[in-house]
């Protein structure tokens, strides 16, 4: 979505769009499942654990690092990641917002 574009909406709703689509490849879901299980920073291992390039995976990476998801700490040649608590609790709250809210009243319809 352009940048002029989305001004026409609140910003918490760009905001969810912009997580939304940060997880809306499997191979993302599957890294935050990683990292969450991990509970830890985690360097190579996503790479073994996730059946794609090491280029690959790191095209993943970014992705939820820009959405601020994921954060990363740089330790010698590797960089490690983990979930961002403060981000990941956030985006959680405004999903279960927006799903409590979005209730289908028209049971009928279609």
């Amino acid at each position: 979505m352009g940048e002029l574009k989305t001004n026409a909406f609140k910003p918490t709703d760009v905001r969810l769009a912009k997580i939304a689509k940060a997880l809306s490849h499997p191979s993302r879901i599957a890294i935050i499942k990683l990292l969450l299980k991990k509970n830890t920073c985690v360097c190579g291992d996503i790479v073994l654990a996730i059946p794609l390039s090491q280029s690959t995976v790191s095209q993943h990476l970014k992705a939820l690092k820009a959405a601020g998801l994921i954060k990363g700490k740089i330790s010698g040649s590797n960089t490690c990641y983990c979930v961002h608590a403060e981000n990941w609790a956030s985006a959680s709250k405004s999903f279960s917002n927006f799903l409590d809210k979005a209730q289908c009243k028209n049971q009928t319809c279609c």
